[in-house]
């Protein structure tokens, strides 16, 4: 068992969110970082068995930013 899990969090072309679980299958999105969260625990909660999820979830924000020379 694992005792945290990362997920990679970057904007959507399309707008709200997208979270992407690192070393697992794991892929969600959402409107809004409230509902992220909520979507990203009710997705490692689907895909662990019951009492064998991590006991930690980590979001890692990713932000791209472009300058223009």
């Amino acid at each position: 068992m694992e005792t945290e899990i990362v997920f990679l969090v970057k904007e959507s072309e399309e707008g709200g969110y997208e979270a992407r679980a690192l070393g697992y299958s794991i892929f969600t999105e959402a409107d809004s970082l409230d509902e992220l969260r909520v979507m990203v625990k009710d997705s490692v909660a689907c895909h662990f068995d019951s009492g064998n999820g991590p006991k930690v979830i980590r979001l890692h924000f990713v932000r791209d930013e472009v300058i223009a020379a």
